[in-house]
């Protein structure tokens, strides 16, 4: 099937809604769009049934000149580094949507129109194989939730709104004079025609070579698109907006926000800068890695100091991410593979959480403070059972998902920084600290003075507990994201680590890097064909 199919179904499902004729006193806009979210996520399931963890290249691909004149394509595909955070888009933006539709909007149908277009974009820039075309969908992902937020925002709505302006504007900006220099230097340096498909970029240096690109151009590109992404994600200290658009961002679009849009930043660093930038990533490998130390440390420590849920949420994303960095800028199989698996667990968990904060302000008259909640643990057990699996998942409790990816990047950490491995640890203590005391406040103790005693409705619980049984689900069997990611994972790397290799050489028996392995993965770095077509 088309991958273009895939991507514009939930923005087309919603505008179809949005000019539906209105039925009964409130119109059904939020059913089309949710109809669209689950027909994405049907088609989803059907790729990872399908998909051949043995095949190392893009299936399904689309490949059509878009702008000659600038070398810009259409160029679409699927592998096993971007299968399962298409699949994370589709469950969350489903069941988010789900959720959205149990309450009433004033404008519902914009609000449902901007929340279908927010996943159509993520969608976008996560299959986008050019790099024009991902620079585009990543601005369109964020354009709906300006809206979101200016319009159906809740405290200091404006002032969020225009924090957030100015933060992904000026990364926005960055990154595409990033995109622009990249394919211009690339044309000029290797007199190849001008040309932004990520495939002819890595190719026209040669395998590993950074995309024919001297090491101090890498570098300087390589600081505009990390300082995009890490504006993104939000890392330490590119922070600043992150407090004021959680607070008033609404919660249902704040789920996507922090559940799908902060992963397509740790993604670009995996799909772009390191196969086009190998010497940069290796340059400034230890600079990532200590940003993402300080936002571990910083997001932990704040998440505790908190009492409003939705902050408290929003740091501990803060943290996370910083692991996912981590595990991303080791530069070692096992690290950007749990960096992967932790980006579907984080996205996963996120939902689940900002869900259950949403039933328990409903029942404390509307507040997220966590000194307005408490003692439903045995009044509602339920609610109280899928928050402990919930809040164990995000902790690493042996047994869970989360526990294998942390252990995964930590793994890679250790076997190429060891001291910064040794301060990572201290990550996964603090995140036990926030969270169960969260869990403690939010559930336990006296009943709040503002709270009702309640337990989980059914309409609630479909759509808390999909994503719940998802989490117990990897956390079974995470070989399927770690299988299927495998090759793909490796490949991404692969130019980086063959940069690397000199330095590592004495080190290679503890990296478990035979002398073959950068061959190999460069080699799957480049591109593999499908179907008989050039890439």
């Amino acid at each position: 099937m088309p991958l273009s199919i895939l991507i514009w179904l939930p923005a087309a499902a919603a505008l179809l809604g949005a000019l539906a004729p209105r039925r009964g006193s409130y119109p059904l806009t939020g059913w089309f769009a949710f109809a669209g979210s689950v027909g994405a996520l049907g088609i989803t399931i059907g790729e990872i049934a399908g998909f051949d963890p043995g095949h190392s290249g893009l299936t399904h691909v689309t490949d059509q000149l878009w702008i000659a004149g600038l070398g810009i394509h259409y160029k679409l595909g699927l592998d096993g580094l971007n299968l399962f955070l298409v699949a994370l888009t589709a469950v969350v933006s489903a069941l988010a949507i789900g959720a959205a539709n149990r309450r009433r909007w004033e404008r519902p149908r914009l609000f449902f129109l901007y929340l279908g277009l927010a996943e159509s974009a993520v969608l976008g820039a996560l299959m986008a194989q050019d790099l024009i075309l991902f620079v585009a969908f990543f601005d369109l992902m964020l354009i709906p939730f300006y809206f979101l937020t200016g319009q159906w925002g809740e405290e200091n709505r404006v002032a969020a709104t225009t924090k957030l302006v100015i933060y992904t504007l000026v990364g926005s900006l960055l990154m595409l004079a990033a995109a622009i220099a990249t394919g211009v230097l690339v044309s000029t340096n290797t007199a190849h025609p001008l040309s932004f498909a990520l495939s002819d970029l890595q190719n026209a240096g040669g395998i590993g070579a950074g995309a024919g690109l001297s090491a101090g151009s890498q570098e300087w590109i390589f600081l505009l698109f990390a300082a995009a992404f890490l504006v993104k994600m939000p890392a330490f200290p590119l922070h600043g907006w992150m407090p004021d658009g959680y607070r008033a961002m609404p919660l249902e679009a704040l789920a996507i926000f922090s559940g799908v849009l902060s992963k397509v930043g740790a993604y670009g660093f995996l799909r772009i800068v390191l196969p086009l930038f190998p010497q940069a990533s290796v340059h400034f490998q230890t600079l990532m890695l200590v940003i993402a130390l300080a936002s571990i440390l910083y997001g932990s420590v704040m998440a505790f100091t908190q009492t409003n849920t939705r902050l408290i949420l929003g740091y501990s994303s803060v943290a996370q991410l910083g692991f996912i960095t981590l595990g991303i800028f080791a530069l070692q199989p096992q690290g950007a593979q749990g960096a992967v698996l932790q980006m579907v667990n984080h996205g996963l968990v996120t939902l689940a959480l900002f869900l259950i904060v949403g039933l328990l302000a409903a029942r404390a008259a509307g507040s997220v403070d966590l000194r307005d909640m408490g003692g439903l643990a045995l009044r509602a057990p339920v609610l109280s059972a899928i928050f402990l699996i919930v809040a164990l998942a995000t902790l690493a409790m042996p047994g869970s998902s989360n526990f294998v990816g942390e252990f995964l990047i930590l793994l890679g950490v250790f076997r190429s920084k060891l001291a910064i491995a040794i301060v990572a640890f201290t990550g996964v203590v603090l995140a036990s600290v926030y969270m169960l005391r969260t869990l403690i406040r939010a559930m336990h103790n006296r009943l709040g003075t503002r709270a009702e005693s309640r337990e989980i409705a059914l309409a609630d619980a479909l759509a808390l507990v999909p994503s719940t049984l998802v989490i117990l689900g990897l956390s079974f069997y995470p070989q399927l994201v770690l299988h299927r990611s495998e090759r793909s994972t490796a490949a991404a790397i692969a130019a980086a680590r063959a940069t690397a290799q000199p330095s590592q050489t004495a080190r290679a028996p503890l990296a478990g890097a035979s002398a073959p392995q950068p061959a190999r993965t460069s080699t799957l770095g480049a591109g593999a064909t499908h179907s008989g077509a050039t890439r």
